[in-house]
């Protein structure tokens, strides 16, 4: 016998994370879909996100992975978990171990039986990886497949959009340094859109893509972390020297400068921090696997059609040039459009007064 059908507007999702970069996005096409929404935050009080969908259909709920009581209170409901909760550098109590290995354990073993559990990690999830994070990543996905062997995990490679991490944080180095140490500058990566990776967790909770599996989920290029940085240059307007560093001076670099963070308590500039885990990282290619593909574990698969970098960084990368989106320059054109000119500009001009929905310039109405 078939059960009731459910609509979105019936169903309540909890969202761990749902404050943060890609946790906008995947709140935003949840809430355009009719689902009532739990944003787990720890304080909520500092939301700065913004409204979405009808009035009370988002709320967010206070809630912390290293406390289990908490995390029941925030899944008690739900019909769909997602967890979004990912680190890049430990800080404080916000260790690897304790966001990416035992947070996803205690979620999964949290939720009600039979909710549908998405849980997001990354591409170079590895036990057997000299970085910690991969190992932690790792680790926290077997711990939601132990529990619930029908989850489905997302593995993004680096994603991109306004407020990204990445192509904001070299264009600010950019703008700040003459000279680019590279670490890892022939790594390759497969830069995905934070959009397209949740509309690929919306299909999740639709149940549109079988559970149980490893989605890998990247864009339609591939391209080296060298490549993207010359294409920051390039958007940005910039001339900067790019210098690739050596696998192990990579290493001394982040650890130096994740030493330097740490004695001065978080006050050197985010930019330019960088640990030891993360050169260990950017040693290794962060591209969707062959397998991945071969067994249609990817957007394609799913049915998505990955937007391209030029697509959607540029839009957001002006405010990095020296002038700004405002460059006289770069924007002017040579001539008047031609719908609007009063005379011909030439043969080249393709003038067309009849296609105009007004007068020309320095013409008067007719009435």
């Amino acid at each position: 016998m078939i059960g009731a059908i459910r609509t979105p507007e019936q169903q309540l999702v909890t969202v761990f994370g749902g404050s943060g970069f890609l946790g906008h996005y995947v709140v935003s096409a949840l809430a355009k879909r009719g689902y009532r929404i739990l944003v787990v935050t720890r304080q909520p009080n500092r939301t700065n996100f913004l409204p979405q969908g009808m009035v009370g259909q988002v709320h967010p709920i206070r809630a912390n992975l290293r406390y289990p009581d908490s995390v029941a209170h925030a899944v008690a409901k739900a019909d769909h978990v997602i967890n979004l909760v990912g680190v890049l550098k430990e800080g404080g109590r916000q260790t690897f171990d304790s966001v990416h290995a035992q947070g996803p354990r205690i979620i999964a073993e949290a939720a009600k039986p039979g909710a549908n559990i998405i849980h997001v990690s990354a591409i170079g999830a590895d036990p057997h990886s000299d970085s910690l994070y991969a190992r932690t990543k790792a680790e926290g996905e077997a711990a939601v497949l132990a529990a619930r062997p029908d989850a489905v995990i997302m593995r993004p490679s680096l994603m991109f959009g306004p407020n990204d991490q990445f192509f904001n944080r070299f264009a600010s180095l950019a703008r700040m340094l003459p000279v680019l140490p590279l670490a890892g500058a022939d790594t390759r990566f497969q830069p995905v859109f934070a959009g397209d990776v949740a509309a690929a967790i919306v299909k999740a909770v639709e149940r549109a893509v079988p559970g149980g599996q490893v989605y890998e989920l990247g864009g339609p290029e591939i391209r080296t972390l060298r490549q993207l940085v010359e294409y920051v240059l390039a958007a940005t307007d910039r001339k900067r020297l790019i210098l690739p560093l050596p696998n192990a001076v990579g290493r001394a670099q982040g650890s130096v400068l994740g030493l330097l963070d740490k004695l001065t308590l978080g006050l050197v500039p985010n930019e330019l921090v960088m640990t030891r885990d993360q050169a260990l990282l950017l040693e290794k290619d962060n591209v969707v696997s062959e397998a991945a593909i071969r067994d249609g574990r990817t957007l394609e698969g799913m049915g998505i059609t990955p937007t391209t970098v030029e697509a959607i960084v540029p839009s957001y990368l002006v405010r990095f040039r020296k002038t700004g989106q405002f460059d006289l320059k770069r924007n002017a054109t040579r001539t008047m459009p031609d719908l609007l000119a009063p005379t011909s500009g030439g043969a080249e001009s393709d003038f067309k007064p009849d296609r105009a929905s007004g007068p020309a310039v320095g013409q008067s109405s007719s009435h």
